[in-house]
């Protein structure tokens, strides 16, 4: 009997110290992020197409990581801009679509340790239109506020330097056409290409 006792003495000794350990070694960073935007929009009818079109992002950003299992959580305020054009035939459509969005991704982080290691997150992106609210007289209507999400790659390196690569994919849709015959649904796909570096 006192040797069981003493077994779940030492086991609770244990998880409290791991308790006290973890949060004291959790780490909590803030830095600034940016990069390049690869977008495209598509309509939930194909009668137009839509090329890729670049554009950019940056804002300030936050990560918050357990070292010993790698998990954490990353997110960021950016501003972001990115080219959209649909062409219909000899006629082009094309604006700059302006916008704040906040992803929040969890991350798992894996590697070498604080010289290199690898990274994968995913996350919901939330976004408000500070741009344009339409362009092409009305004809196209964007959303003031929508989801997207986030799935993505990347490294760390010297601590404090961060460089991925992201897909972002909307959940809803980012805004409608209106015409005499079609209420169509426009959706956004962007590739991201990001820097960041962490103080």
């Amino acid at each position: 009997m006192k040797k069981n006792v003493s077994k779940w003495m030492a086991a609770l000794l244990v998880a409290v110290c791991t308790l006290t350990v973890l949060p004291a070694q959790a780490q909590l960073k803030f830095g600034v992020k940016g990069g390049l935007n690869i977008t495209s929009l598509s309509l939930s009818k194909d009668i137009v197409n839509s090329d890729n079109r670049t554009g950019f992002f940056i804002g300030p950003m936050a990560e918050f990581t357990l070292p010993i299992v790698g998990l954490g959580v990353d997110a960021a305020v950016l501003y972001s801009q990115s080219r959209a054009q649909m062409n219909n035939g000899n006629d082009a459509i094309a604006d700059n679509l302006k916008s704040l969005e906040v992803p929040i991704n969890l991350k798992w982080t894996f590697g070498l340790g604080s010289l290199a290691s690898g990274f994968i997150a995913a996350g919901p992106q939330f976004g408000w239109n500070v741009g344009n609210s339409s362009f092409v007289k009305d004809a196209i209507q964007l959303k003031n506020n929508f989801t997207t999400f986030n799935v993505g790659v990347g490294a760390k390196f010297l601590r404090h330097f961060q460089a991925g690569v992201n897909y972002n994919f909307s959940l809803g849709k980012v805004g409608q056409i209106i015409d005499d015959e079609n209420l169509l649904k426009i959706k956004r796909k962007t590739w991201q290409i990001s820097v960041a570096y962490l103080f």
